[in-house]
């Protein structure tokens, strides 16, 4: 997402292989226990502007939350996983390393991991107990249980054995999961699994207090209640009362309409984690709502805010990029994302494959990159993938089905292809069926959306396509409510989740993703009836719910493999997607574009979230403003 730092797969893979437990040992690192080894400065307040509201995917609650800013709140300074990542940039931060237990080899042909949590990791006050293994069992129970809303259980669910059972509700325990004693977990795989431990790093498999967690089993409700196992809590957790569940209130330090604010968990032992992962050199976190952009950027200008989490404007992209004093603080790695417009396969127009060809066709790219900032803010995409994710796959330059002049859209292409459509009533290659008129489309209400949107009617217009804007402020929960959704949205980008091409690829095409509400499968590639009735869709007026798709053995298989063997079938998937089900218009791989303070005294990028590295950031208190 920049001036490209590539990323090999290859690599990535040969990670799998090379995981490498960070040890604790005596030093002390700072945090609740210790003192800072570091050359950054320990203290003051870092304070992020945040732009979308705290609502999230899932309302913060670990167990469903889906976005990578709010996994990087979680793992950089909030909950503690059995492993974990050292939140820094490119390959290295994506080895999985220890955390609350050391790094396990597999066994039984790898289908058993034993993780041994150490003595010492502890959840914060009141509670101020060791974590258990009990702990790490009662999250996967929330992962399978359908009310905690796991948005990507299916990591889990066919993996582990007995975990579907359970969430089918054919059982009442997980029999894949053992728990001798309370330092002690055992998970037995289904089939040998390469990418288990990075499963097992996402934050919804993190320990859970079940004395807590229990007291808040409907969607999103522990998100106000998350209990902190690492070196920051939310301020206020300090004071709860905790001897019933209707004495538990909302902690003060989080209001989602307004801030996170994050102090120091005086029962985080740094001993038991590694300032490789975690240096934790603020004081505090304040996490800032504020969705004026411009202010956000203003803010950072002025040393009040010392980073974001926010879409930079055009001109906030340019004046950082073109001024050598402002360059240092504009901060650019690879977040190894796409941006696209999404179909709705069952929904007219885009039921039609020759539809979706055509609008990949005509889609002037060029001009959305330009409404985004330039060549700055990414590299125009010609399929799903980045480039990272799978190396080897054909550069841009070598692999783009839909090639058009400067990527500026094929006119002729275009419409000889919209001719072969049913929705193409007289063959002159415009889309001239009503359901082509006022086509609802999704997308975010602020910049760069708002600045993209012209560009993308002027390029279906020129195939008989028109569209009636709605501008969402909170975008994701309509987009991924299966009976809310619109034919066409191009407010979503996808960032992997882990190292692995099934964690882009799999995630977003298999059938196994679609919900109905959190659904991550927008186009519905793969949707069955079943599915179809359960998303409340089947009987909806004009949609079109047989012939639809699937992409699930593809997937299946890929899974399956190791190695060079794996890259080249997520390779063949790609192309696949991209010329036989169509279910996207990719159009950006965005860099991961970051401005920081002049304050900001040490600053890195945690390549697993793809978001600063809350973990190993620092602030100079003399300059900062506000406070």
């Amino acid at each position: 997402m920049r001036n490209k730092k590539t990323i090999g797969f290859a690599a990535l893979v040969t990670a799998l292989m090379l995981i490498a437990a960070a040890c604790g040992g005596d030093d002390e690192t700072t945090g609740g226990k210790g003192a800072s080894t570091s050359g950054g400065q320990k203290g003051g307040i870092y304070r992020v502007g945040y732009q979308e509201p705290f609502g999230f995917t899932d309302s913060f609650d670990p167990s469903g939350e889906y976005l990578g800013s709010a996994f990087g709140i979680y793992s950089n300074l909030l909950i503690r996983g059995l492993v974990g990542y050292n939140h820094v940039e490119g390959a290295p931060g994506n080895v999985i390393v220890s955390d609350l237990a050391d790094v396990p080899e597999p066994t039984d042909g790898g289908t058993t991991y034993t993780f041994h949590i150490k003595k010492g990791t502890m959840f914060g006050p009141p509670l101020s107990r060791q974590i258990t293994s009990d702990d790490a069992l009662y999250a996967m129970e929330r992962i399978a249980n359908p009310k905690t809303a796991a948005q990507y259980g299916f990591y889990y669910h066919g993996i582990i054995e007995g975990m579907q059972d359970y969430v089918d509700g054919k059982a009442k325990t997980i029999s894949g999961i053992e728990t001798p004693d309370d330092s002690t977990i055992t998970f037995h795989l289904t089939e040998p699994t390469g990418d288990f431990l990075y499963r097992m790093a996402m934050p919804a498999a993190a320990p859970i207090p079940r004395e807590i967690g229990e007291c808040f089993e409907d969607a999103g409700q522990y998100g106000r209640y998350v209990w902190s196992s690492g070196p920051y809590m939310i301020d206020g957790q300090q004071d709860t009362d905790t001897s019933s569940c209707d004495k538990i209130k909302p902690f003060s330090g989080f209001n989602p309409n307004k801030e996170m604010i994050l102090v120091r968990n005086p029962d985080y032992d740094a001993s038991t984690d590694s300032p490789e992962a975690r240096e934790n050199l603020p004081d505090e976190f304040h996490f800032l709502l504020n969705s004026n952009a411009k202010d956000i950027y203003d803010k950072i200008a002025n040393n009040e805010y010392e980073d974001d989490v926010a879409s930079e404007p055009p001109q906030t992209l340019r004046k950082y990029s073109t001024d050598a004093s402002l360059r240092p603080l504009l901060k650019q790695n690879s977040g190894d994302r796409t941006w696209y417009i999404n179909f709705d396969l069952t929904q007219p127009p885009f039921d039609d494959i020759h539809v979706r060809k055509a609008v990949n066709f005509v889609m002037d790219k060029e001009g959305i990159q330009r409404a985004w900032g330039g060549p700055v803010v990414g590299d125009i995409a010609t399929h799903i993938a980045p480039p990272e994710v799978t190396a080897g796959h054909p550069t841009g330059d070598e692999y783009d089905p839909y090639a058009s002049p400067n990527s500026a859209g094929d006119v002729d292409k275009a419409m000889a292809e919209m001719k072969q459509s049913k929705y193409d009533t007289d063959g002159d290659g415009l889309c001239d069926a009503p359901v082509c008129k006022d086509v609802l489309h999704f997308t975010r209400n602020y910049d760069p959306w708002t600045a993209a949107e012209p560009v993308e009617e002027q390029s279906l217009e020129k195939i008989g396509i028109t569209l009636q804007e709605r501008e969402l402020a909170d975008f994701y929960t309509p987009w991924q409510t299966m009976n809310k959704t619109s034919p066409i949205a191009s407010g979503a980008g996808w960032g992997k989740d882990y190292a692995d091409a099934l964690s882009f690829t799999g995630t977003l095409f298999d059938s196994a993703s679609i919900l109905p509400t959190g659904n991550t499968n927008v186009p519905l590639v793969g949707l069955t009836k079943e599915l179809a009735v359960k998303g409340e869709i089947a009987d909806l007026p004009g949609r079109v719910i047989d012939g639809i798709p699937s992409v699930d053995s593809d997937i299946d298989a890929c899974g399956k493999l190791l190695d060079q063997e794996r890259i080249d079938c997520w390779i063949a998937l790609d192309k696949k997607l991209m010329e036989e089900v169509v279910p996207w218009v990719p159009y950006l791989w965005a860099n991961n574009n970051t401005v920081i303070a002049e304050d900001v005294s040490q600053w890195e990028f945690d390549q697993f979230s793809g978001y600063s590295a809350w973990a190993h950031v620092a602030v100079d208190q003399s300059k900062q403003e506000g406070l």
